[in-house]
C-alpha cells in the first residue's frame, strides 16, 4: 500500500475515533488498518496515536500531522472532482438530510427528478425531525428551519417558513375562541419536545412590539406530523411551521389563531453546508434546484 493511502487511512481512524470504526468505513480489517497506521508511523519515526482499549487519540504531533494531511488529501480530491466534473457530466454522491414532513410533503418529486436529470449524481437522502451534526455525521448539505446561529457553516436561504398558531373547529367550538396572547394560558397548547427551551411562545404584534407567554399542555410529542393530528382531532393547540398546516389551513379543517400576531423570530428553510473552499458542481446544481423549488411553496 502507497503512503498516501495509509495517511487517507491514517485520516479515518482519526475521523472515527478508533481502528473498528475506520475499517467499517474503508472496508478492510481493524487489523489492516492498525498495521498501515503503524507503517505509517513507521516511515514517518514519530507515534501519531495513543492507543488504549477503549479509545484512540492523537498524540500532539498526530494532531497537527492530521489537521495538515486532511487539508491536503481534501485538496486532491477536490482536483480530482473538478478534473472529472470538467470532461463528464456531474458525478458523484450527495448526502443530504431534509426535515420529514417538509420533504414529504413538498420536495420528493422534485428530488426524484434532479435525481432523475443527474444519473451520475448518486443521492443519499434521509428524512429527519432531529437536528443531524453535518460534520460527525458525514453530511454534505442539511434544510434547516430555523433563525440560524453555527457560524462555522455556509447557509442559503431558500423560503420564509412561518409558524402558525392553529386548532379545529371542534377545539375552538368546546373551549372558546382566543383574543390574545395572554388568553394562551388557558388553553391546552400542544409541547414540540424536541425544543430544548421553555414552552412558551414569542411574538411579535402589529406594532413591532415583542411579547412572550407561558405555555402549558397535556400533549407532547417529537414530531410535527403527530402534533398536527392532534390539533385536527381537537386535542389542543398547535404551533406548527407552516409546511405541516397549509394544507388543512386552505381545507377549514384548522382555523388559524391570532393572525395579527407573528411568531418571533422569524424562521426561514436555509440549505446549509460545510465551508469549503470548492464547491462541488453537484452540490451547487442540487441547491440551485432546491431554490427554484422552494419558490413556488404554496405560502
Amino acid at each position: 500500500m502507497d503512503h498516501l493511502s495509509r495517511i487517507g487511512i491514517f485520516i479515518a481512524v482519526v475521523k472515527n475515533h478508533s481502528f473498528a470504526g475506520a475499517a467499517k468505513e474503508l472496508g478492510i480489517t481493524s487489523s489492516a488498518v492498525s498495521k498501515q497506521v503503524q507503517n505509517l508511523e513507521n516511515e514517518l519515526q514519530v507515534k501519531l496515536l495513543n492507543r488504549t482499549t477503549r479509545k484512540v487519540s492523537t498524540t500532539e504531533e498526530g494532531a497537527i500531522y492530521f489537521e495538515r494531511a486532511a487539508r491536503a488529501l481534501e485538496d486532491l480530491n477536490e482536483a480530482q472532482e473538478q478534473v472529472h466534473e470538467l470532461k463528464t457530466n456531474p458525478k458523484g454522491s450527495l448526502k443530504v438530510s431534509i426535515p420529514l414532513s417538509l420533504g414529504i410533503n413538498y420536495l420528493i418529486k422534485e428530488i426524484a427528478d434532479f435525481a432523475k436529470q443527474y444519473p451520475d449524481i448518486h443521492l443519499d437522502v434521509s428524512f429527519d425531525d432531529r437536528i443531524v451534526d453535518v460534520v460527525s455525521e458525514g453530511f454534505d448539505l442539511v434544510i434547516r428551519i430555523s433563525e440560524l446561529r453555527d457560524s462555522s457553516l455556509i447557509a442559503r436561504r431558500l423560503a420564509p417558513c412561518p409558524f402558525v398558531i392553529c386548532a379545529s373547529h371542534e377545539y375552538l367550538k368546546t373551549h372558546g375562541a382566543l383574543n390574545s396572547p395572554d388568553d394562551l394560558t388557558n388553553h391546552n397548547v400542544l409541547a414540540y419536545t424536541r425544543n430544548t427551551g421553555l414552552h412558551e411562545w414569542r411574538y411579535k404584534d402589529a406594532d413591532g412590539q415583542n411579547g412572550q407567554v407561558s405555555l402549558k399542555g397535556t400533549f407532547k410529542s417529537d414530531t410535527g406530523q403527530m402534533m398536527c393530528e392532534a390539533a385536527l382531532q381537537g386535542i389542543g393547540i398547535a404551533i406548527l411551521p407552516i409546511f405541516y398546516v397549509a394544507e388543512h389551513l386552505k381545507s377549514g379543517y384548522l382555523i388559524q389563531i391570532l393572525p395579527e400576531y407573528t411568531t418571533w423570530p422569524n424562521r426561514d428553510i436555509h440549505a446549509v453546508f460545510m465551508p469549503n473552499r470548492y464547491l462541488s458542481t453537484r452540490l451547487r446544481l442540487f441547491v440551485d434546484h432546491l431554490a427554484i423549488v422552494c419558490k413556488s411553496l404554496p405560502w
